[in-house]
């Protein structure tokens, strides 16, 4: 729920988080799964939204500080 109220209009959250990684510093691609061609266009479409602002930024990092980093971050 978090998520999906900082998500753009017409965006999935999805498409959110992975701009959100797009946006990190020295990131330079990103290889997300997907289990049909529909969800690697909608993947992939994640590059076409415009950059995330600063307070956009902020928010999804403390929601990934918050709910996601402890389950995730072991894994790289």
């Amino acid at each position: 729920r978090e998520l999906a109220a900082l998500t753009p209009a017409g965006a999935t959250t999805a498409q959110l988080a992975l701009r959100w990684i797009i946006d990190q510093p020295g990131v330079t691609t990103v290889i997300p799964g997907a289990r049909n061609a529909e969800q690697a266009r909608a993947n992939a479409a994640a590059a076409d939204l415009e950059p995330l602002d600063a307070d956009t930024m902020a928010d999804v990092e403390r929601i990934y500080e918050t709910h996601i980093r402890e389950h995730v971050h072991d894994r790289w």
